[in-house]
C-alpha cells in the first residue's frame, strides 16, 4: 500500500465545562496531527465546479450568487496546481456534476453510468395542493428575488466546466451517489477529499456529496483553500458559513487539509 504522511486538522469537541456561562467555550477545538494517507485508496472529488458565465451574461445570478467570484478565484489560483499534482500522483481524480447535459459526452461519465447500471427511481414525492404551491412560489420569489429568477434559470441551463476543472481523459464523472460509489468500488477508493463549491450546501448535501457517501462508509475530507461557501448577510464578512461547514467536516466526516501540505505530501515518493 502506497502511503504518505501529512498534517491534518481535526476538531476536538470535548470537554464542555458545565460551570461556565458558555460550556462549549472549554472545548479544545481545532488542532492538527500527522496522519497517514493511502494514495491507492484515496480520490480527490471536484464537485459542482461550474463556469457561471459573466456578470454581463447573468446579472441576476450574480446578485444572488455572491460566492461566484470566490469560486472563480479558487479556479484560477488553487485548482491548476492542485489538480496537476493529483494527476501526477497515484490518487484518483473524480468529478461530480449536476444539472444539464454538459458532461454526458465525456468518456468518464459514460464509464460511471455503465458501472452503476440503471439509476434507481427518484424518491417518492408527496401530493402538492394549492397552498403548498403558493408557499413554494413565495419562498423562491422572496429568497432569490423574482427579478433574478430568469437569469438564474438561464445560467443553470448553460452550465459547463470551468477550463481549470475540465475532466481529462477518462477521469470518472458522476452525476449521483450510485455512480460515484461504482467508480470508487472499481478503483478501491474509501477516502474522498472534496474540493469545489459550495462546501456548506452542495458538497455536504447534494447527490454524491458527503452525506450520501458517508452513509456508504467513506471518510469525507476537504481542503480549506479549495472550497468556499454560500454566505448570508450576517456571515459574509468573516466567511462564517465556510467556517461552520469546515467544522461539520471535522466533526462528522473526515479531516481538513491545507493545500500546500496536501500537494507536498502527494508529490513525494510514496512508501
Amino acid at each position: 500500500m502506497k502511503t504518505v504522511r501529512l498534517r491534518a486538522g481535526y476538531y476536538r469537541q470535548f470537554d464542555a465545562d458545565l460551570t461556565r456561562e458558555i460550556p462549549a467555550e472549554a472545548f479544545h477545538g481545532w488542532t492538527t496531527a500527522e496522519v497517514p494517507l493511502a494514495l491507492d485508496h484515496t480520490a480527490v472529488v471536484v464537485m459542482h465546479a461550474w463556469d457561471c458565465g459573466t456578470p454581463a451574461q447573468y446579472p441576476g445570478w450574480r446578485r444572488v450568487g455572491e460566492f461566484i467570484p470566490r469560486t472563480e478565484e479558487i479556479c484560477r489560483s488553487v485548482f491548476p496546481r492542485l489538480l496537476s499534482a493529483v494527476r501526477a500522483s497515484p490518487l484518483r481524480l473524480f468529478h461530480v456534476v449536476s444539472g444539464g447535459t454538459y458532461y454526458q459526452r465525456l468518456p468518464g461519465y459514460k464509464k460511471a453510468a455503465r458501472l452503476a447500471g440503471r439509476s434507481p427511481k427518484a424518491p417518492e414525492q408527496i401530493q402538492p395542493d394549492p397552498v403548498w404551491e403558493q408557499l413554494q412560489r413565495f419562498r423562491v420569489e422572496n429568497t432569490l428575488g423574482k427579478h433574478n429568477l430568469a437569469d438564474i434559470g438561464r445560467g443553470f441551463a448553460n452550465l459547463n466546466f470551468p477550463a481549470e476543472a475540465m475532466p481529462q481523459g477518462e477521469e470518472g464523472v458522476a452525476a449521483n451517489a450510485r455512480q460515484l460509489l461504482a467508480l470508487c468500488k472499481e478503483s478501491g477508493v474509501n477516502h474522498l477529499v472534496y474540493v469545489g463549491f459550495a462546501i456548506n450546501e452542495c458538497l455536504h448535501q447534494a447527490p454524491a456529496g458527503m452525506v450520501d457517501m458517508s452513509r456508504h462508509g467513506f471518510l469525507c475530507s476537504t481542503i480549506r483553500q479549495a472550497v468556499t461557501a454560500v454566505e448570508s448577510k450576517e456571515t459574509a464578512r468573516g466567511e462564517l458559513g465556510k467556517e461552520m461547514a469546515l467544522w461539520r467536516v471535522g466533526r462528522l466526516y473526515g479531516f481538513l487539509f491545507d493545500v500546500e501540505e496536501f500537494i507536498r505530501a502527494i508529490s513525494v515518493k510514496a512508501k
